[in-house]
């Protein structure tokens, strides 16, 4: 499948072209994100069938795992195709519990990127988001001297692009002033939508938005009119999900996770549904 024929079509972070149905690596490592997979050759069937299907956009994470997740990329895509894009994150360690200690400063920066870029196989990240906050969302407060480790190696040329992560307004008005953006990663779905103006500021200045957790966040209550308008569409609520947020705006941009092909065939399926302005409409009342 030619990545035209994708839900969404593409879009451009920079100078790369990606398909706005991308591909989230994070479910490929073990529970918890934590440890290798159960089935590791699935994992590689999984990321070769992405690849196959004309996904252009991979998001991972040395933090994955620890490196599983990058070694798994590896095996199964390297060397990788001109047209296919990782992008990682730093900016978080792993610890014995499973938790997420931030890792921001400098030197533990620079640390993450060599690491990703030696478990990948590359010479230069194509895009790396900063990740801000912690496992309970954003957090207040100036990320500049993170921000700017960065972007000195991105003059090095380790790194291609940037963005911010699990991040405030303020932190991405912040980073915009000191560098480019490509994108913005946060929590956002029907039911989460703290970044409704965001998005569209975003939009106006070229900049991708990339929600996590698509489907999450929801409560019975909240997903009634989801599940009124898959039923009536005789698709499954995460198809719907899907399809509103390609349908929210052009610079939302899909990284739906699994570590199934079956699954990732009907995430992909579903994000094509169309849907109508009475749907939206419906829809629209949950995150109201």
């Amino acid at each position: 499948m030619h990545t035209a024929t994708l839900p969404g079509g593409t879009w451009s972070l920079g100078d790369l072209s990606v398909s706005r149905f991308g591909f989230g690596a994070m479910q490929l490592a073990g529970p918890w994100v934590v440890g290798p997979p159960a089935d590791r050759d699935g994992a590689l069937v999984v990321l070769r069938e992405a690849v196959e299907l004309g996904i252009t956009h991979i998001d991972t994470s040395d933090a994955y795992g620890p490196r599983f997740t990058n070694e798994l990329i590896r095996e199964a895509l390297h060397p990788y195709p001109e047209s296919l894009h990782i992008v990682t994150k730093v900016g978080a360690a792993r610890d014995a519990q499973g938790g997420w200690p931030t890792a921001r400063q400098p030197d533990q920066l620079r640390a993450q990127v060599e690491e990703n870029l030696a478990v990948l196989g590359l010479d230069t990240l194509d895009l790396v988001n900063l990740r801000i906050g912690n496992a309970e969302g954003p957090v207040a407060g100036s990320i500049a001297e993170s921000f700017q480790a960065l972007v000195a190696m991105q003059a090095e040329g380790l790194i291609r692009h940037l963005g911010v992560s699990n991040a405030t307004v303020d932190q991405v008005v912040e980073a915009m002033a000191i560098a480019p953006i490509v994108c913005v990663q946060n929590m956002y779905n029907l039911a989460f939508r703290q970044d409704d103006d965001l998005i569209d500021m975003l939009l106006g200045n070229d900049v991708a938005y990339v929600p996590f957790f698509p489907l999450g966040g929801f409560s019975p209550l909240q997903s009634e009119a989801l599940v009124a308008v898959a039923f009536r569409l005789n698709a499954t609520p995460m198809a719907v999900a899907l399809a509103w947020l390609l349908q929210r705006s052009p610079n939302i941009l899909l990284i739906p996770g699994t570590s199934s092909v079956a699954h990732l065939r009907e995430n992909l399926l579903g994000a094509g549904l169309s849907l109508s302005a009475a749907d939206v409409a419906e829809l629209d009342t949950i995150g109201r």
